[in-house]
């Protein structure tokens, strides 16, 4: 079942447009426990003139470091080496070490080398991994049922 709807939660995403993606990237980054609240934690700066960032998020709830996102929502290509290096580039360009690029394909061969083999700690996310984060946080999805599975706790009766 988590696979069916991870399958359409990225059909989904895919659909929508470009700036509801970046939004939702952020929205994603807050839930999973950066920044603070969406409304001092991060926000899409995607716009043309944006050198190639699309958002920007506070590290922890203190503002100590930001980290910056690429957001790309493609459905047909892939993200490449060049992609990447682009993105390093605009890191350089406002002195950061860290970035997350997340993106509703995938990422070639070349591109995940890259990544792993520059100073910025980047972070790659693809569609399929973008899709499992957005369950685990509860980003557009919704519980439709809980079922909780008892077992006895040993350690309780340890003390008797």
């Amino acid at each position: 079942m988590r696979e069916k709807l991870a399958k359409e939660l990225l059909e989904k995403v895919k659909k929508c447009p470009p700036k509801f993606f970046e939004n939702l990237v952020v929205e994603l980054l807050v839930k999973m426990g950066y920044g603070g609240s969406i409304e001092d934690a991060g926000r899409a700066i995607g716009a043309s003139g944006d050198e190639g960032l699309d958002g920007v998020i506070k590290e922890d709830r203190l503002g100590l470091d930001t980290v910056y996102i690429q957001a790309k929502r493609w459905e047909n290509q892939t993200v490449r080496r060049l992609d990447i290096q682009k993105f390093v580039g605009a890191l350089e360009g406002r002195k950061s070490k860290k970035g997350v690029f997340i993106t509703t394909s995938s990422f070639t061969k070349e591109a995940l080398e890259y990544a792993s083999s520059v100073s910025s700690g980047i972070v790659l996310i693809d569609g399929e991994k973008l899709a499992q984060l957005m369950i685990d946080h509860n980003v557009g999805v919704s519980s439709v049922a809980l079922y909780e599975i008892k077992k006895i706790d040993h350690d309780y009766f340890e003390e008797v």
